[in-house]
């Protein structure tokens, strides 16, 4: 390598509440002199890294805006409701919107779900992110509604969740900069769709094996079988060197000739 080269790097953000450790795991296994390096990023500044360039890709909360991301959604979270563990909803397995209507439900600025209308009654002002909301929760100011990965990564003793049904659910996505579809993008779209390392698709996989020129070969074969043949019928002292049926034939003829020797003999004078 010269010194003007620059040896390959993957920058890989991610969002609070995905864990990319799998994903990782596997470019190390099939990319190990090509560095990973992990970019954590609040979700709604996500898009403006990658366009910037601070990340190669990116896991995302969707939807995102603008045409110039391309996005592949991976998977839907669940939402559940963050309660204080002696809370009333605590005691079932599952909680509605409906059953929210009495309690303070927090709404932080960072907030992934995007409401049509806010459940139960507001709170007198917004927290700036989850983690505050969690926090107020723990208080006993409020409730918080939140995907169940941010649940589990703000998680506290003193607090439980429930999921939570007809409420928004929020999706993850691999998202890059379109025009930015390098070679080594491509191999991590491949490791997340779950393409093997002999996969067709994308640079890191093994190129496909060519077709054996079969046809040619038989058609060789073929040759050297039918020239036998005729070689077999042609030393066929009883035939001609028209294969089977002319040996048949020439069988036939033989014994005409033969018929011809055969009659009474004449007798000499």
């Amino acid at each position: 390598m010269t010194g003007s080269e620059v040896s390959p790097s993957f920058r890989l953000a991610y969002v609070p509440g995905v864990t990319p450790t799998k994903w990782v795991r596997i470019w190390n296994e099939r990319l190990p002199d090509v560095p990973l390096t992990l970019v954590a990023v609040p979700a709604a500044e996500a898009p403006a890294l990658l366009r910037d360039g601070g990340a190669d890709a990116g896991f995302v909360r969707l939807p995102v805006d603008g045409t110039d991301l391309s996005a592949i959604p991976l998977y839907t979270e669940q939402t559940v409701v963050v309660i204080p563990k002696d809370h009333v909803a605590a005691a079932v397995d599952e909680v509605s919107l409906a059953e929210l209507a009495d309690d303070i439900v927090l709404h932080p600025l960072d907030d992934t779900l995007g409401w049509e209308q806010l459940p139960g009654r507001p709170a007198i002002e917004r927290p700036a992110t989850t983690e505050d909301a969690v926090e107020l929760v723990a208080a006993g100011v409020g409730v918080l509604v939140v995907p169940q990965s941010l649940a589990r990564l703000h998680h506290r003793k003193d607090l439980t969740y429930r999921p939570l049904s007809d409420a928004p659910e929020s999706r993850i996505a691999l998202s890059w900069p379109e025009d930015r579809t390098t070679d080594l993008v491509e191999d991590f779209i491949g490791i997340v769709r779950g393409r093997t390392v002999n996969s067709s698709r994308g640079r890191s996989a093994a190129p496909a094996e060519q077709p054996k020129p079969k046809s040619k070969r038989t058609e060789s074969g073929g040759t050297r079988h039918k020239t036998a043949a005729g070689a077999s019928a042609g030393k066929n002292p009883r035939g001609g060197s028209g294969g089977a049926k002319g040996a048949k034939g020439g069988v036939r003829g033989a014994k005409g000739a033969s018929g011809a020797k055969r009659g009474k003999p004449r007798r000499r004078p």
